[in-house]
């Protein structure tokens, strides 16, 4: 079993490749986003149509919902705010299983 770091770090290395992947670009390497630099604007400088492309992407993948857009601004703020989004949906989804 994976410790909770290891887990976050291998997660935000996917979702690199999920954003250069999904929005095909080929002057970007995952390498190259930096987890705490913003998505949008003057960061990796993405907009709205990479932002409903990915919306798409990682619900698909993580199987999570992003339900409105303020919850979407929030979630995209960059690699780390989305890992962390993703990753408190899913402890909350394993935990609503478990009850359930």
């Amino acid at each position: 079993m994976q410790t909770p770091l290891l887990e976050r770090n291998n997660l935000l290395s996917n979702l690199k490749e999920l954003i250069v992947r999904t929005l095909r670009l080929e002057d970007v390497s995952p390498e190259d986003i930096v987890d705490a630099e913003p998505l949008f604007g003057e960061g990796l400088g993405l907009d709205s149509i990479d932002a409903l492309e990915l919306v798409v992407a990682i619900e698909r993948e993580y199987q999570v919902e992003i339900p409105d857009a303020e919850v979407g601004r929030r979630a995209f703020a960059s690699v780390n705010a989305l890992g962390d989004f993703i990753l408190e949906k899913s402890s909350a989804q394993k935990a609503s299983d478990a009850v359930g």
